[in-house]
């Protein structure tokens, strides 16, 4: 994947009293948000963990893949925008005093995603009867359900959390018009029966002369009420087997075949008139990642969270002066998990964030002067806390950006999440200027003495002169060949005296001290001073 370094100029809280004297602190996250963090790859912003939104693994949803006839993510901001993201049925929610009420939730009640359906019961005993419901779908013409479609290999697979599971509660009902109308109905049932879910196939199955089953049912074991589970029907043509699961596990399998066990006449779907989905008719919980594929589903996506994980960077931070030093950097977060809708939150602070569910955060950091010359092979490990090596190998450079690599828990359903950065820094600023410049003329030379500069990290002084105020350079400063230019390099000595000068001249002197660089770079001017040499003092 291509990335683009970009750049941006972060407002700075300096501080002397909690950190060393010229140390910076930067912070990213908590109240500052999560804008300098463009570049997100399976990570989204959680707003329910803390009191800021964090950064933490996004909930994987299915989304349109091969094969998929229909996705209901659930995921819109209400009912009212409920949509089929394959565009191959049309989505009617029925007037919530004949259909029951519909609404939506967000994290962390939804299972996956940012949002799941929250039905109550129809306030008319009569819609059963009528086929309806609180969320009614109708096959367009490229649907797997439409008029007339002989189907091969299907999967329908939804995920639940009832709050009862009451008898008579339809999770799932599938009616259209078979015969040409005379009063046949095909029918798909999906409803509670006992604590089990029960699944009705009615006139579903056709065999080639035109003679269906009847009915084929098949049930599942208890489900309990306010957890979430995963239910999947799967047909495979060939073998004429027909398979319900429920998170994963084989609950019942039937036979679609003339013999009702494997080997003869295989009976497939045929689709009849004017047939519609109803979802949530008298059922009282939650519904998400409502799916259709036209294929024998191998593999459910059980998990929450991806094992792959994800990964977040930052934008290039600016520091303000080249070969600025990081000293460490800081991390908050913690991991959060949704547990019968319940969000369970260890908050752990700043420290190695590896936890006893394998679920793990790792930080990474590059530093230099030039941004845009970065490579991949520039990112360095750090332990949050802990203090970078004092010397030219720790990170320096003008610019850092960090980055945080997310793993879930072994069994997927546990985020790391990360609330805050902190990057404790020391700028690079040039060093402050000597203080009591103080010049004594001589015969031919000056005398120039000097307090040492308050900041103890420099390497030395350069002594500027010139014959004009504020002017220090030009061929009338030459001293003698062996002197050289203005400014004079005095190392770290608090006195000179400048030889070869012309009696009688009235010089102006300014001294500066300066670090290593390069070039070096000075810091600012000292007060100005100045002197006239004179024959006989």
């Amino acid at each position: 994947m291509k990335k683009v370094v970009l750049f941006f100029i972060v407002s700075l809280v300096f501080s002397t009293g909690l950190f060393g004297v010229g140390e910076r602190v930067l912070g990213l996250g908590a109240a500052s948000g999560w804008n300098t963090a463009p570049y997100r790859q399976g990570i989204t912003e959680v707003y329910l963990a803390r009191p800021y939104p964090v950064l933490a693994l996004f909930a994987q949803n299915s989304g349109e893949k091969e094969g998929a006839d229909m996705v209901l993510s659930f995921d819109e901001d209400g009912p009212g925008r409920f949509a089929d993201r394959t565009g191959h049925y049309q989505v009617q929610i029925t007037a919530q005093e004949e259909g029951g009420i519909i609404t939506t939730v967000g994290r962390p009640l939804a299972r996956i995603g940012t949002g799941a359906a929250q039905f109550s019961g129809p306030r008319d005993p009569l819609v059963a009867f009528r086929g309806d419901g609180p969320l009614v779908l109708f096959p367009r013409s490229r649907a797997l359900f439409s008029a007339g479609n002989q189907i091969r290999d299907f999967s329908i697979e939804f995920w639940i959390y009832p709050t009862n599971m009451e008898n008579g509660e339809q999770i799932l009902s599938w009616i259209s018009v078979k015969d040409g109308g005379r009063g046949a109905f095909q029918r798909i049932q999906c409803e509670t029966v006992k604590n089990r879910l029960q699944w009705t196939f009615t006139d579903f199955f056709t065999a080639p002369n035109g003679r269906t089953l009847k009915s084929l049912t098949l049930s599942s074991s208890p489900v309990l009420p306010r957890a979430w589970s995963h239910h999947l029907i799967r047909f495979d043509a060939d073998l004429g087997l027909l398979e319900y699961l429920v998170d994963g596990h084989a609950e019942a399998i039937a036979h679609t075949t003339d013999t009702a066990h494997e080997g003869g006449e295989v009976f497939i779907p045929h689709i009849g008139q004017d047939g519609r989905f109803v979802l949530g008719n008298r059922f009282t919980g939650l519904i998400d990642e409502f799916q259709v594929r036209g294929s024998y589903l191998e593999r459910p996506n059980l998990v929450k969270y991806s094992p792959q994980g994800g990964r977040v960077e930052t934008i290039a931070l600016d520091l303000g002066e080249e070969n600025s030093r990081v000293l460490k950097v800081d991390a908050f977060g913690g991991r959060a998990s949704s547990v019968g809708g319940i969000l369970r939150n260890e908050y752990a602070g700043n420290r190695t964030f590896r936890f006893s569910d394998d679920s793990a955060l790792h930080f990474f950091i590059r530093v230099g002067d030039l941004p845009y010359a970065w490579t991949d092979d520039d990112w360095l490990p750090f332990i949050p806390g802990k203090e970078f090596p004092d010397s030219l190998n720790g990170p320096r450079g003008r610019f850092v950006q960090l980055a945080a690599v997310f793993y879930p828990s072994g069994d997927g359903e546990t985020t790391p999440y990360l609330d805050e950065f902190k990057i404790t820094y020391k700028r690079n600023d040039p060093p402050l200027p000597p203080a009591n410049v103080t010049a004594f003329a001589r015969d031919g030379a000056v005398d120039l003495y000097w307090k040492a500069s308050a900041d103890d990290d420099l390497t030395g002084y350069l002594v500027y002169y010139g014959i004009s105020q504020g002017e220090y350079f030009g061929d009338n400063d030459i001293l003698e060949p062996s002197r050289g230019f203005s400014p004079i390099d005095v190392g770290k000595r608090t006195s000179i005296r400048i030889e070869g000068l012309k009696n009688g001249t009235l010089y102006y002197f300014v001294v500066a001290a300066y670090r290593n660089g390069n070039p070096p770079k000075p810091g600012e001017f000292s007060r100005e001073t100045s002197a006239r040499p004179l024959r006989g003092l």
